[in-house]
């Protein structure tokens, strides 16, 4: 049943990218847009809202006691907005000039600082098999001695606890947690084949366009009771904590690289090899303008870990990324393809290769 429903919400979404893609960035979309966010995070109305040229201009009466700052910040982030204007009791909203060039759009919003201050530092990966966040897609095995039509599911999401600055840098705490579940649709009852858990903290410093993330977690895998009588496949009770360092660093809005590395502690088996690298590369492309809604992306994560030799696990990804889905969310779909060991639970020494197609959700 739970396969099913992710089936259904998948083929939903993908039937919807047409009138996804085809809303246009235009004023009245910003304004509506606008609403949104002040009533969802700051539980603010504002009747005098307007939008033209991608200028926000509202009266400062509308913002009661609310911080002003934060207002403006989260206004600014909107994909399209060039300024936002908060006008005093008897100014009236500037005249627009018919000629004069808009603004350019902020490549970095001023970050909040405090207690659950939104957002995170760092991006997601996109192409990393195990990056907590919410997607629903179907791969295809090849030559796969197991396994032909997978379902793969996984909830999650990654939080700030706490945000400040540090001298021109800013750093934050905060949490990771996620759940990924692979369902075998050629079995008579869609077996769960596995799902891994993840949990953890991570500390991160950003500096202008460069990132870096350190992460304590844990991790543990189980079998489906299904698949495990039809199989009768030994079980491995496959756990660990890991702790790694991510470095990243974003050219503009266009270009994203990033290395790092893991080490596993109290692991089971206890004759896991401890030590990981992983890098990759991410491209946003500049076409559509800075303005539409969606783009065109594409994303290879590497990884190696010592415990299969160092070979190399390779993660493609490449499709459409669409702002502003569900008030503040990106959607992806994305086309994916992967070639190297299993990264799900204990199959992680089987080496497989599939393509496939998910839709995948970011805060």
């Amino acid at each position: 049943m739970m396969v099913r429903t992710a089936c259904l919400v998948f083929l939903l979404t993908v039937l919807a990218v047409p009138s996804a893609l085809a809303a246009p960035t235009d004023d009245s979309f910003i304004a509506g847009y606008a609403a949104a966010v002040l009533e969802r995070e700051l539980s603010l109305t504002a009747p005098s809202l307007r939008v033209h040229n991608g200028v926000i201009t509202l009266a400062a009466s509308d913002l009661a006691a609310a911080d002003r700052a934060r207002v403006v910040t989260q206004l600014e982030r909107i994909r399209g907005v060039t300024r936002v204007v908060v006008l005093e009791p008897g100014v009236q909203p500037p005249a627009p000039a018919a000629s004069a060039a808009p603004e350019p759009p902020r490549v970095l919003a001023e970050w909040q600082t405090g207690v659950f201050p939104g957002g995170v530092l760092f991006k997601p990966l996109v192409a990393d098999p195990r990056w907590p966040h919410f997607a629903a897609a179907w791969q295809r095995y090849l030559n796969d001695r197991q396994f032909s039509d997978i379902a793969a599911v996984s909830f999650g999401e990654s939080f700030a606890f706490y945000r400040d600055r540090i001298a021109g840098a800013w750093w934050e705490v905060g949490l990771q947690a996620g759940v990924f579940s692979v369902f075998d649709i050629d079995a008579e009852s869609f077996d769960l084949v596995n799902a891994d858990y993840l949990v953890g903290i991570p500390l991160t410093l950003r500096y202008e366009d460069f990132t870096a993330m350190v992460r304590v977690f844990h991790q543990s895998s189980h079998l489906g009771d299904e698949f495990l009588l039809r199989t009768r496949t030994n079980r491995i009770n496959l756990s660990y904590e890991s702790i790694d360092l991510k470095l990243s660093y974003e050219f503009g809005d266009v270009l994203r690289t990033y290395v790092g590395g893991g080490y596993l502690f109290d692991q089971t088996p206890s004759s896991l090899d401890p030590l990981s690298a992983q890098y990759g590369i991410e491209l946003r492309s500049p076409w559509p303008s800075r303005d539409s809604r969606w783009r065109p992306i594409a994303a290879v994560d590497v990884q190696h870990r010592e415990e299969n030799g160092w070979s190399a696990d390779v993660s493609a990804r490449a499709g459409i990324e669409i702002d502003g889905v569900l008030l503040t969310r990106k959607l992806q779909i994305l086309l994916e393809y992967f070639t190297g060991h299993s990264p799900n639970g204990q199959f992680y020494k089987d080496k497989v290769q599939y393509f496939g197609l998910g839709t995948h959700f970011h805060f």
